[in-house]
């Protein structure tokens, strides 16, 4: 059984999804009492994001609808097969970012934006909420799937962050195959990338990473999966291209745990996405888990508070997906959409992008 319930504080957009996600063989029974019991069955959930920001429906084709939601589905049943024949959380984040990262839609991997040299830089984080063992990396040109290569950070060397050639020597070191920085390169992030040199030569400046150029400017966004396992452990993972005309080996909060990437299975696991230095200032991911171990909120109301009211009174952008280890869901965002979607047990997925869904 899930329930879904929406809130929408005045003058801010919101969807708020705390999802019980007991189900696989679970069925109710109605004491004489009333009282509900659920048959034992096996208990795990994953959620994934794609980016937040101004993404609204005027603004996409039916088709280019039909396109973000079949990845975003793909990317939940291949986290899904994993937690459902009795893997891990960690093999299920990977494998539902690979997915993400694979993809020209969004911005992480194949689909990554440009930095201002014309070149496409990536960073990537993982946690696990079991050990609270992490790994990240930043500012990687070759790697096709850097993902794959902050989970071997945490598990094969004693650091947290790589960065840069020492990163990809690492990789090397490790038998990672690596890729023409070409690889990532598209025709629409390429287009992205002259319409804000264009702006820059009109305007007779640079524009910063981050400035909003038009309504529907599309200049950062990431992809980030969380999951809750059969056996209760919860992992995170996050992966980005970073921001549209980035310069100077500028980093966001994907790579910097607590900030863009945090789990624990205390409390939860988080994976945010929107304008990082906020995220970082804010700490965001830990801010949520902070709440829920220090104040005892629940999962939604310190998604929530952390999102809609922390975030948003700094100025900052984004949402986040967070799970904690009884599977329920949240997914606060103070942008007009956010690309998402949860699969549960039983292997119902559902999926939203815009702030109406």
């Amino acid at each position: 059984m899930h329930t879904l319930q929406f809130l929408r504080p005045v003058g801010a957009l919101i969807l708020v999804v705390p999802v019980l996600l007991a189900l696989g063989a679970c069925e109710r029974h109605e004491d004489a009492g009333g009282s509900v019991a659920r048959a034992a069955g096996p208990t795990f959930a994953l959620a994934i994001h794609g980016g937040a920001g101004t993404i609204r429906q005027r603004d996409m084709t039916p088709e280019q609808e039909a396109r973000y939601r079949a990845v975003l589905e793909q990317a939940l049943r291949a986290g899904h097969r994993i937690l459902a024949e009795g893997g891990t959380s960690l093999d299920a984040v990977v494998a539902a970012v690979t997915v993400l990262e694979d993809s020209p839609l969004f911005n992480a991997g194949k689909g990554a934006v440009f930095t201002h040299e014309g070149t496409v830089e990536l960073d990537a984080a993982i946690m696990d909420g079991a050990t609270r063992n992490a790994g990240a990396v930043a500012g990687v040109k070759h790697i096709r799937n850097p993902i794959l290569l902050a989970r071997r950070v945490m598990e094969a060397s004693p650091h947290v962050l790589m960065i840069g050639e020492g990163a990809e020597a690492f990789a090397r070191e490790q038998g990672f195959e690596m890729v023409p920085n070409e690889y990532f390169y598209t025709d629409r992030r390429r287009a992205q990338l002259e319409q804000i040199r264009a702006r820059e030569d009109d305007l007779g400046r640079a524009v910063p990473a981050g400035e909003t150029l038009s309504p529907g400017a599309d200049k950062f966004g990431t992809v980030g999966a969380v999951a809750l396992d059969q056996a209760g452990n919860l992992a995170a993972a996050t992966s980005t291209g970073g921001m549209a005309n980035k310069r100077f080996g500028r980093v966001g909060d994907v790579p910097v745990i607590g900030a863009g990437t945090y789990a624990d299975n205390a409390t939860c696991a988080v994976s945010a996405t929107g304008h990082g230095e906020y995220f970082i200032r804010g700490v965001v991911a830990h801010d949520i888990a902070a709440m829920m171990a220090y104040g005892g909120a629940t999962l939604e109301t310190a998604a929530r508070t952390v999102i809609m009211e922390k975030l948003t009174a700094m100025g900052g952008t984004g949402g986040v997906i967070a799970l904690d280890r009884q599977g329920n869901v949240a997914m606060p965002f103070n942008t007009e959409g956010m690309y998402r979607g949860h699969i549960d047990a039983a292997g119902n997925v559902t999926i939203g992008i815009y702030g109406t869904d």
